[in-house]
């Protein structure tokens, strides 16, 4: 029974699941083989606007339902790169459509990612992984998504030179960049158009995170609710403990921030520990601060943390000796506040920064460590 419990408390942060299309419990259809392909106006991450229309030369549109979060979409983003550099001089259109709103989607969704699907978000990945095709933004009204009725990202829709659909489903059967496919579904369906024959398999099933529909919204609000109620509590630590923490004899990537009350920096960066611990908690991941306050200001300390809803592990250090707390940290570490640093299994540090942390930075940290990754 515990296991059941714990299977249950999971259940809102799993977003990936195989997904037959058309289910009838949702209510967004999609659309059927043989159908007019739907028009749409969205603004793209090269700040142009795109209609179906500046794709009327292609001889075959290939539109791809994706997004940044998703590891099954992150696992095919290369994919889609070759596909486009592979089909582009043959006149094949290749269109990534990104159908999420991003106020929909959880903290605790984004544990294979550094970003979420906000438009900005969008640039940036698109940026990194240098995006040879046209990258559109679907987020603000869904209609796009609405009008294909896409399963999970990613969804492939393939059009003729009519704009009839003859192929929608996945890209190929095997989902991680390190396997081998052995049907190449997508492939297939473009070079059956490109030769004039029929598509022999005009649909599959697809693989990939649910789409984050306007009304899932509530399922956000209901995952702050939740860990609002967690208890939160922060125990005394001594140089020794110190020194186990940074060994880290466990088996997560450890991040860990030096931080104090009185430290104006601190407390204003303090919330984005709490984000990205909240994002990869479920992982092999854990967050831990250790307060550098007076060890008699520990109501203090707890006050801030349970302001912060910080239920991760906290600690305050137990002696009044800010140098043997910095040499127990780190040798390294000059002493200002904050201090963060990032510890791998066995006690290498990753990463160590004196100061504020670029959030962005650390979080692409994290979900590029090989102890925790971007697939599944």
């Amino acid at each position: 029974m515990k296991g059941l419990f714990a299977y249950l408390l999971l259940l809102p942060a799993i977003c990936t699941v195989a997904a037959p299309v058309n289910n009838i419990r949702d209510e967004h259809k999609t659309l059927a083989i043989g159908s007019k392909a739907p028009d749409f106006k969205l603004p793209g991450i090269d700040g142009k606007t795109y209609t179906l229309s500046n794709f009327k030369n292609a001889q075959v549109l290939v539109i791809i339902f994706t997004c940044n979060h998703c590891p099954t979409a992150q696992a095919y983003e290369d994919r889609i790169i070759q596909l486009t550099k592979d089909y582009s001089a043959k006149n094949v259109a290749v269109v990534a459509i990104m159908p999420n709103d991003p106020k929909s989607v959880r903290l605790d969704e984004l544990g294979y990612t550094d970003m979420s699907d906000h438009f900005d978000e969008m640039k940036r990945r698109a940026k990194q992984k240098h995006f040879n095709f046209p990258y559109l933004y679907d987020g603000e009204t869904q209609a796009a998504a609405k009008a294909y009725g896409p399963v999970a990202t990613p969804h492939v829709f393939i059009f003729d030179k009519s704009r009839v659909l003859r192929y929608q489903g996945r890209i190929d059967n095997v989902e991680k960049p390190t396997k081998t496919p052995t049907e190449f579904n997508t492939r297939d369906a473009i070079d059956a158009l490109l030769q004039g024959k029929p598509v022999a398999v005009e649909t599959t099933k697809v693989f990939g995170c649910s789409i984050k529909w306007a009304e899932k919204t509530s399922l956000v609000k209901q995952g702050f609710e939740e860990w609002a109620k967690e208890p939160v509590s922060v125990n005394t630590i001594d140089e020794a403990g110190l020194k186990d923490l940074i060994k880290n004899n466990t088996d997560k990537l450890r991040l860990i921030n030096i931080w104090a009350t009185w430290c104006g920096p601190c407390v204003t960066e303090f919330p984005e520990f709490i984000s990205i611990n909240r994002m990869f908690r479920r992982r092999d991941f854990e967050f831990i601060s250790i307060s550098a306050d007076d060890p008699n200001k520990k109501e203090k300390v707890l006050k801030f943390l349970q302001q912060q809803q910080a239920s991760n592990t906290n600690y305050l250090f137990s002696i009044d000796d800010k140098y043997k707390l910095i040499e127990a940290i780190d040798p390294k570490w000059q002493g200002a506040l904050p201090y963060t640093i990032l510890v791998e299994p066995g006690g290498n540090i990753v990463y160590g920064k004196q100061g504020p942390i670029d959030a962005a930075e650390i979080k692409r940290l994290i979900v590029d460590n090989k102890v925790i990754g971007r697939y599944y």
